[in-house]
């Protein structure tokens, strides 16, 4: 079922960035009732177009009455959270008071762990997490040349070196990306993240530590990765970044990552002569299946 054809509203629970924006207007363009919730101090400020309802850290209780008010079953948590709240930033409204044992137990943990236990607080709620592309599946990559000209042989090869790389970090729970440059890993993403990676990468040119022309970014996501709240993504950023680290091109696995600011990001792939490319699902990826209330 498309995102068009649910009549049953969605919650929108939007952090930075532009794609919380963009999820929330390909769903309602497609026709399905949105309500957008904006967290405070992280949400986009484009985000005011779409009149959400603006919630901190310490109302849990009024987005729970909010949620059950405007009869959101389904939730979608989408784009970034900058800081880890502060347990007294969390302490708030009456509901937030009968929940705060557990949300505490939330806040106990590493990312992942963090992001799991979330989940199942909304889950014990009655709600259900699903995944942004499950409502706008149009902001997905595709496969093949998406922007840009074909790789050559060379990149290929490269694309192919960093792809085997990407794979084993995600087994190991590292990052979601790699650079491959003429036959040699150079970077692999750790906690920084994809932008600081590239940067990294030009670097590494300007003092002489890479040899060789071109070079290719993969990313995709991780075995086992939830895609419901952890979507992998690339935009515009990715493709100045990539072209100022001197490379032939970004290749991102299709279905599976979100390109973001679609439009600029392939005018900047087609200006600078970076290609995007859309690699086939691997077979170690997660599903795009989410779960029901209760679910493991």
């Amino acid at each position: 079922m498309t995102s068009g054809d649910d009549p049953t509203p969605v919650a929108v629970i939007c952090g930075s960035g532009r794609l919380p924006v963009e999820v929330v207007t390909a769903a309602r363009a497609s026709g399905r009732k949105v309500v957008a919730i904006a967290i405070k101090g992280e949400a986009d400020p484009a985000i005011a177009e779409h009149d959400p309802a603006y919630l901190g850290w310490g109302q849990i209780g009024k987005l729970a009455d909010l949620l059950k008010r405007e009869s959101c079953r389904d939730v979608v948590m989408i784009g970034g959270v900058t800081r880890r709240p502060e347990i007294r930033e969390i302490v708030g409204d009456l509901g937030t008071m009968r929940r705060l044992p557990r949300i505490v137990a939330a806040l106990v943990g590493g990312d992942d762990s963090l992001l799991t236990r979330i989940i199942r607080l909304f889950e014990d709620e009655g709600f259900r997490i699903i995944g942004a592309h499950e409502i706008a599946p149009e902001l997905l990559a595709g496969e093949g040349v998406i922007a840009g000209p074909r790789p050559s042989a060379e990149a290929m090869a490269d694309l192919e070196l960093a792809r085997r790389a990407v794979i084993e970090l995600g087994r190991l729970d590292i990052g979601q990306g790699a650079v491959a440059i003429a036959g040699r890993i150079v970077a692999v993403e750790g906690a920084e993240g994809t932008d600081a990676m590239l940067r990294r990468c030009a670097e590494l040119r300007q003092i002489g530590r890479v040899k060789g022309k071109g070079g290719v970014l993969v990313k995709c996501a991780k075995p086992g990765q939830d895609l419901r709240i952890d979507l992998p993504a690339i935009g515009p950023a990715t493709v100045e970044l990539a072209a100022a680290a001197g490379l032939a091109g970004v290749a991102v696995e299709a279905g599976r990552v979100l390109i973001a600011e679609r439009a600029r990001t392939l005018q900047l792939a087609g200006s600078s002569k970076v290609f995007l490319w859309g690699m086939p699902t691997l077979p170690q990826a997660p599903t795009l299946s989410s779960s029901q209330p209760g679910d493991a």
